[in-house]
């Protein structure tokens, strides 16, 4: 009875030991530099919240946080990056709702070898982004009547995306099928090339977020359609939604958020998230925010991970219906 008390009593104060040490290790997080990783080319929305967020993060914690771009793949490549690290809190991703998807319309084989509902962990998530259907200057496009008239008379209309998988594929997808019209997808590698190519009238229209479009809206070198939320954004309160316009089930919200490996401990996911929920309040983040086209969300890691996996539950289902494929 001795001995079975005696052996009790160890293990609590090991227990309490190790928790001691836990704690105070947490106290010390971060103690070198962070690794932000994105997993697109520079010049995209997703890299400029990323920069913005690494500068405040890194006067919050005192360490430098530096921006690491690994594109390729529509973003797996970057997300197998941070899922193979180790959940030390030392690398993370910031990644937009791409991240859901990629691989369910990617062919990889199983070799992108990382698990997206399980294979991570949630952090926070940082925003919220509508997508709007955008046509170039000189597509002669007044709204998304035009758009649709010229595709069922015949004329060849393809539009351009950030890439395959991405959200704004899948809606550009949902679009054609409810307007009974052909859209020929063009992917490119990240959003600058694709917004690129609609200004100099390569491609006709595109599905794309706010923030690389807006600042051609006044000098009428870009002309937005519609956007696909359930209301209108309040970033762009004239431009009508598509449901307003007749296309009542097609609605696409992207976002993005903050990931670290699988296994990161509690303790840092709660240094992190509340760090990032201070940053996602100040008024010069907030106003950055939605000149990018973004709204912040923030909250409890639980809301990132519900966000992904409805998504990822969602559009498994649109994509299989559709046949959507990687270009």
């Amino acid at each position: 009875m001795k001995q079975t008390r005696r052996h009790a009593i160890a293990a609590a104060i090991s227990l309490a030991a190790a928790c001691a040490t836990g704690l105070a290790w947490a106290d010390s997080y971060p103690s070198k530099p962070i690794t932000l990783v994105v997993a697109y080319p520079a010049g995209g929305d997703t890299d400029a919240l990323a920069r913005l967020f690494a500068e405040k993060l890194s006067t919050r914690v005192g360490q430098p946080v530096v921006v690491d771009n690994r594109p390729g793949a529509s973003g797996i490549i970057g997300s197998a990056y941070v899922s193979k690290a180790a959940p030390d809190g030392y690398t993370l991703l910031l990644a937009p709702s791409t991240f859901s998807i990629a691989q369910l319309v990617l062919k990889t084989n199983g070799s992108s070898g990382y698990d997206v509902l399980n294979g991570f962990t949630p952090i926070v998530q940082t925003g919220s982004q509508p997508l709007f259907l955008v046509a170039s200057g000189g597509s002669g496009f007044a709204g998304l009547k035009d758009a649709v008239t010229a595709a069922k008379g015949g004329k060849s209309l393809s539009y351009a995306s950030p890439g395959s998988g991405s959200p704004m594929h899948i809606l550009g997808e949902m679009f054609a099928r409810a307007s009974g019209t052909s859209l020929a997808h063009v992917p490119y590698k990240g959003v600058a090339p694709a917004v690129n190519d609609v200004l100099g009238g390569h491609v006709p229209v595109t599905f794309i977020t706010l923030g690389p479009v807006s600042p051609y809206f006044a000098n009428g070198k870009l002309r937005p359609l519609a956007v696909a939320s359930a209301q209108r954004s309040p970033l762009a309160p004239n431009v009508p939604t598509l449901a307003e316009q007749g296309y009542k089930d097609v609605e696409v919200t992207a976002w993005n958020g903050l990931w670290g490996p699988r296994n990161l401990s509690p303790e840092i996911v709660k240094t992190l998230n509340g760090h990032f929920n201070e940053i996602l309040k100040m008024p010069e983040i907030v106003a950055r925010m939605a000149v990018l086209g973004t709204t912040p969300v923030g909250g409890d890691a639980d809301v990132l991970g519900k966000t992904n996996a409805a998504d990822y539950t969602r559009f498994g289902k649109v994509i299989k219906e559709l046949g959507i494929q990687a270009d």
